[in-house]
């Protein structure tokens, strides 16, 4: 017995042994090739900081609805009905003084708004914005009924969605189908999504996290606990979570929210141009490198910005300020985050020689104005 004892503590030993210098081994070569070694375990830490801020959302309105006693009824017969429809979400607490960011749709047309913290109170709201161009709304919770004890709110940690890379863990906090507040994983399958038909300006962060009705409005987080982006919307057949989750990066709701809490509104840059993206075909109809990259300007507004400056039809955009524009898309997005009346610097191509003009940008009509594309 003894000899054995002592074989399997000199066999303990040895494999012991090889998992250290396995380790060594390992970290050696993830130190040579700048991998991360450091990655957490579990996320419970980052779920710890978030959670408390994420919050259900209840709104209802009253909606008159024609019932008839009997089917086929003639319309003397009829009569209006109000009903209450109700929806829920989801929303995120931005700030102490209790600011709630959420998605449009969720408060939608709503009379009535309540909101239900972490810890169970059960709070009215009222509207202080929404902007369904961006599918982004703040509401407001009135703070003077709670009781002292409640103690102050949860505010979340603001990330930066422009530092996400594809395969990057993040986590969806929220309330599918009202079962209470629950949290998935996955990770960040594509960044910058657009022509998805679900709002007028599109940057979608894609996650196969599951995000199922009742997720909307609220949190995506990272593998700290901070705010990447807002839940808002999935593509599903069956009307459950089928792995392709669609988030509004928390980069483009700071920029919103801001204005919605300074004006109730959000207003967005106007450039005054309608275009087409650059193709090969295109490039060459016009004596174009068949290799240039950007957007073929084929329409100039009457006193628009860029009318005014000086921008034709027949001019290539290849760039607005920093940004390398290769798509229609990536003008909508480039001139609405911009501020009205700040000046942009405009570079391209006018035939073959260099273009470089500034522009200050107008106010864009509101949604239901259609303006232009761009």
């Amino acid at each position: 017995m003894q000899y054995m004892r002592n074989q399997f503590t000199s066999l303990h030993f040895l494999v012991a042994g090889v998992v250290v210098i396995g380790a060594s081994i390992m970290t050696t070569l993830a130190q040579a090739s700048g991998a991360r070694t450091n990655g957490p375990v579990s996320y419970a830490d980052a779920v710890e900081r978030a959670a408390p801020a994420v919050v259900n959302v209840f709104s209802s309105r009253v909606l008159e609805r024609q019932f008839a006693p009997r089917f086929n009824a003639p319309p003397g017969m009829r009569s209006n009905r109000r009903q209450r429809e109700e929806n829920r979400g989801s929303g995120v607490i931005v700030d102490a003084k209790g600011y709630i960011v959420t998605s449009s749709h969720v408060v939608q047309g709503a009379d009535k708004i309540e909101v239900v913290l972490h810890s169970g109170e059960r709070l009215q709201a009222t509207m202080v914005g929404s902007d369904p161009d961006s599918g982004v709304a703040v509401l407001h919770i009135d703070l003077s009924d709670r009781s002292a004890k409640a103690g102050q709110l949860q505010v979340i940690a603001l990330g930066a969605s422009s530092s996400l890379r594809v395969g990057d863990v993040v986590l969806a906090i929220g309330n599918p189908f009202g079962v209470g507040q629950t949290v998935t994983m996955g990770v960040v399958s594509a960044t910058g999504r657009s022509h998805l038909g679900i709002s007028k300006f599109e940057n979608f962060i894609q996650t196969d996290a599951s995000i199922n009705p009742g997720n909307s409005g609220g949190a995506l987080i990272d593998a700290q606990g901070e705010l990447v982006a807002i839940n808002a919307a999935i593509f599903s057949r069956s009307g459950g979570s089928q792995g392709i989750g669609f988030a509004i990066p928390v980069d483009m709701v700071r920029g919103i929210m801001r204005q919605l809490l300074d004006t109730g509104r959000a207003s967005r840059g106007w450039l005054g141009i309608g275009g087409k993206s650059m193709t090969a075909a295109l490039a060459g109809s016009y004596g174009l490198k068949p290799d240039m990259k950007g957007v073929l300007i084929s329409q100039v507004f009457n006193k628009g910005p860029a009318g005014e400056a000086g921008l034709r039809p027949g001019d290539v955009i290849t760039r607005i300020d920093e940004t390398p524009i290769n798509s229609s898309f990536d003008i909508v997005n480039t001139v609405a985050s911009k501020a009205v009346g700040s000046d942009v610097r405009i570079q391209g191509w006018r035939g073959a020689a260099p273009l470089d003009l500034a522009v200050t940008l107008q106010e864009r009509e509101r949604s239901g104005e259609e303006q232009e594309t761009r």
